[in-house]
């Protein structure tokens, strides 16, 4: 599947900013699966320094600086790129999930150094009892890993309200397992908080979801802006992509920007201004299939 999508981010501030550094996560991933065709970031006052690197997880980065007094800050990003992401195995082939984590926890060097680094807590992801109470009844003994992945899945979609506003970046991630709503990124972090509460492995995931279904299919929830979900480590077979958001696998629809521990190591657009007083947030994201 490939696709055209524009994501484009306005700052309006009370006060003239007098200096800005951002961060920006707005680059799609080169990945086994996708293909990215063309990529540009523009940004609205143009910065007087610009540079780009890869960063710990390799997600692409480009740092600006902006010296110029501004009311107002713009950044588009606009991409073209195909997706041909393959289908999850069989869930009843994937090992036991107690096998699992005894690879990724056990004594010695760990199977996947990769995967082992997405079971410790991160700055937005604690460690939780509630998690992990929260998620056993879907890893019952000897569960084929995918099965409980699935069901974790299912379970969080149908048990969380998807309610814009009744949350913010900063709510804790307990609180969101407490309250049963939030939006895409609080699903996230709720299913990896109870993945690595029971010493599995799972990082979180940005990037877009196909704003129209195919035909006769439902609208999935969280187009018309940028999404997130969760990325669990499978051996023998790899990442295997969750949306609870949707109760989906992942596959097709779903467009990767970066992947991290939580929100905080691929936020789109991170830094420190001097100046601004109040602001006020837009974004707009448009994505198009291509023939």
């Amino acid at each position: 599947m490939k696709y055209a999508i524009s994501h484009r981010t306005t700052y309006t501030y009370g006060e003239p900013v007098d200096l800005a550094n951002h961060i920006l996560h707005l680059t799609p991933r080169e990945t086994p699966w996708q293909r990215v065709l063309e990529a540009e970031v523009l940004c609205d006052p143009l910065p007087l320094r610009r540079s780009r690197r890869l960063d710990h997880f390799g997600n692409t980065t480009i740092q600006i600086s902006i010296e110029d007094p501004h009311t107002s800050f713009t950044i588009t990003a606009s991409c073209q790129v195909e997706v041909a992401l393959p289908y999850p195995p069989p869930p009843d082939s994937t090992p036991a999930w107690e096998n699992v984590r005894g690879q990724l926890l056990g004594d010695g060097f760990p199977l996947s150094p990769e995967a082992s680094e997405f079971t410790y807590p991160s700055p937005l992801i604690p460690l939780l009892d509630d998690a992990r109470a929260y998620a056993l009844p879907s890893f019952p003994a000897n569960q084929p890993l995918l099965y409980g992945l699935r069901d974790l899945t299912r379970r969080i979609h149908r048990d969380f309200r998807f309610q814009p506003g009744a949350t913010a970046v900063s709510t804790p991630v307990q609180d969101v397992l407490r309250e049963r709503r939030g939006v895409c990124q609080d699903f996230a972090h709720v299913q990896i908080a109870c993945l690595r509460a029971l010493g599995l492995s799972a990082r979180y995931v940005s990037g877009y979801l196909r704003t129209l279904p195919p035909p006769g299919q439902p609208r999935l929830i969280g187009a018309d802006a940028s999404h997130a979900w969760v990325s669990a480590w499978c051996p023998g077979f790899g990442w295997v992509d969750l949306d609870p958001t949707n109760d989906l696998v992942v596959a097709e629809d779903h467009v990767t920007l970066a992947w991290g521990r939580d929100y905080a190591d691929v936020s789109p657009v991170r830094g420190v201004i001097l100046g601004g007083g109040s602001h006020s947030l837009d974004v707009a994201v448009q994505m198009d299939e291509l023939s």
